[in-house]
């Protein structure tokens, strides 16, 4: 059971789809302005539950508790090795190679 001071990550819906400005593209405007933040759980939750948390700059805010001592899933993707060469011919290009870092 997450207490109070975890750090969490938590979800809410920001503004419905009919919410949003009139300048936000049509494909865009259907669905809802969701938000997922983190912060430290100003009192014992459960997962699943509305609770309410502390964010690091000191703001209060309330949404659905999703996990506890959240990490970051995200990568930049697999390697590219043509990435790397064009990195090698930049430095020949710019630098005239290893030789000059």
């Amino acid at each position: 059971m997450p207490k109070r001071g975890d750090w969490v990550l938590i979800h809410s819906q920001t503004l419905a789809s009919e919410e949003r400005a009139p300048q936000v593209p049509s494909d865009t405007k259907k669905i809802p302005l969701e938000m997922w933040i983190k912060g430290t759980l100003v009192q014992d939750g459960q997962i699943g539950a509305i609770v309410e948390i502390r964010t690091v700059t000191g703001r209060f805010e309330s949404g659905t508790l999703l996990e506890v001592n959240p990490v970051y899933r995200h990568s930049f993707g697999e390697f590219v090795p043509q990435i790397l060469e064009i990195g090698n011919r930049l430095q020949e290009a710019l630098y005239g190679g290893a030789q000059n870092e």
